[in-house]
């Protein structure tokens, strides 16, 4: 039986055991990539899996069950049986029953366009990854040199009681590069990731990933003679980069529904503003969206509840507008369902995900924001986060940052924490850039079993206060 037809038998066969709903998601993903490291080819990597999940609701309490490779009916009766058996015995112990926002089936497929092919053109990635390793050997001063590249082929079939067949199919290309350099007992790196949903051309016309080698070995190396700085609360403009991390922890994670209402908290914490819908969060240039729909590597028609993808608008003008929603949750909030809903793989049951959360374009030109500050700091380039379980106390590294004096960028500055609290530094914003830019984040973790999705962050060049010290304090 092809997987469409395994699909439908696992939804024919739960409700016939007396699920009142039950999806499937048969998934077919295929990776493909080299590492070079220092010249030298490290290794390659080719995976190929396939597999089935099935989620039935039973007596208002979840089940779940997958399985690799089925090889047939058989397969997939004894893994909806057992789907379902660990919802009965769950059904038990629940004391808050599942219920199920009401939404339109689809009938759909979707396969995302793309221009170069990598599955037809894996020489041309291996050359695109000795060509930035050897620019950035080549740069003076670097002492050690890392390029991954690859793409990921997946093809996705759900169905669902509700009536839903959806298939959806996409590649995505992605590079990431460093740069170290080693000096006066100084360690340096600098890193960048390039590439999205699409082929080759996410690396060559989408992005320069050459000119990304180069500019990434030539910072690395620069900041060998950087000056680190003392602790002190100043005006920063961060610029797109570092502002995709900060929308990533502090205002992505604590939109999602589940982490409101502490689902989330034994391994992944809550959100600071639970309780606060309609409140004021941010200052009047504070809008955030998470967007489904625009180009990112959280790019997709259908999340894995085959909920339409719409733009979700969380904060509007300061104003905590909404969260991201599952069907479960968007009852409990007395919300429409919002395509929140996502799984790593068919391994697992889906969660409410971020799919690409940013901070909205203002009105701002960039230079304008650093001409207005006598004595701050320009922020570059996400590095680390340490964020608590609330998402409230934040502390970001990035790998570099400049001095701004007299509305001038200066002197470069190496090893450079921003701290704040979530609410001072979201109401201290008081610019937001026209210019404006999506990076691919390769690797949120989120659940327990541990799951990492790849979605988009970003936003514009963002001006606000925070305090700035050096790692070495």
């Amino acid at each position: 039986m092809s997987s469409e037809d395994l699909a439908l038998k696992a939804v024919d066969l739960a409700r016939n055991l007396g699920a009142s709903y039950v999806d499937t998601r048969f998934e077919i993903t295929s990776d493909k990539g080299l590492l070079i490291e220092d010249g030298s080819i490290e290794h390659f990597t080719s995976v190929k899996n396939s597999g089935i999940g099935i989620r039935v609701l039973v007596d208002g309490a979840w089940g779940f069950y997958s399985l690799t490779n089925p090889n047939g009916v058989d397969d997939i009766r004894n893994a909806v049986e057992r789907a379902f058996k660990l919802a009965k015995s769950s059904s038990i112990y629940v004391k808050n029953k599942v219920v199920l926002a009401d939404i339109k089936a689809f009938t759909d497929k979707v396969i995302y366009s793309y221009k170069n092919d990598p599955r037809e053109s894996i020489e041309e990635l291996v050359q695109i990854a000795k060509d930035c390793d050897k620019i950035i050997r080549g740069t003076q001063r670097i002492n050690k040199s890392s390029v991954s590249i690859g793409y990921r082929h997946i093809e996705k079939f759900f169905v669902s009681s509700d009536g839903a067949k959806i298939l959806q199919e996409y590649i995505d290309t992605i590079a990431n590069l460093s740069a170290t350099a080693h000096e006066y007992g100084l360690t340096e790196n600098v890193s960048r990731t390039e590439g999205g949903r699409g082929g080759i051309e996410m690396l060559t016309e989408h992005s320069d990933v050459s000119k990304t080698a180069q500019d990434i070995a030539e910072k690395a190396a620069q900041l060998i003679d950087a000056k680190p700085m003392k602790e002190r609360k100043a005006k920063v403009v961060m610029n797109p980069d570092f502002v995709a991390l900060l929308a990533h922890e502090i205002l992505g994670h604590p939109s999602e529904a589940d982490r409101v209402l502490g689902y989330e908290m034994a391994w992944a914490g809550g959100a600071w503003w639970a309780g606060k819908m309609g409140q004021k969060v941010g200052s009047d240039l504070l809008t955030v969206s998470d967007n489904p729909t625009i180009e990112s590597l959280g790019r997709y028609e259908y999340d894995d509840e085959g909920v339409r993808s719409k733009e979700k608008l969380l904060i509007k003008n300061g104003i905590l507008h909404d969260y991201m929603h599952s069907r479960e949750t968007a009852v409990k909030f007395n919300r429409e369902p919002n395509s929140g809903m996502r799984a790593t793989g068919y391994e697992f049951m889906p969660l409410i995900r971020m799919a690409c959360t940013y901070i909205n374009a203002g009105d701002w030109n960039y230079n304008e924001m650093i001409k207005e500050i006598k004595d701050g700091y320009f922020i570059c380039n996400m590095k680390v986060p340490s964020i608590d379980m609330m998402r409230y106390n934040w502390s970001i590294s990035c790998q570099y940052a400049y001095e701004i004096k007299n509305g001038e960028v200066t002197d470069l500055l190496r090893d450079i924490i921003v701290m704040g609290t979530a609410p001072e530094f979201f109401n201290s914003i008081d610019a937001c850039s026209k210019e404006f830019e999506i990076r691919p984040i390769l690797n949120c973790g989120k659940g327990d079993p541990m799951q990492t999705m790849r979605m988009g962050n970003g936003g514009p060049f963002v001006r606000g206060t925070a305090t700035v010290r050096s790692v070495e304090q």
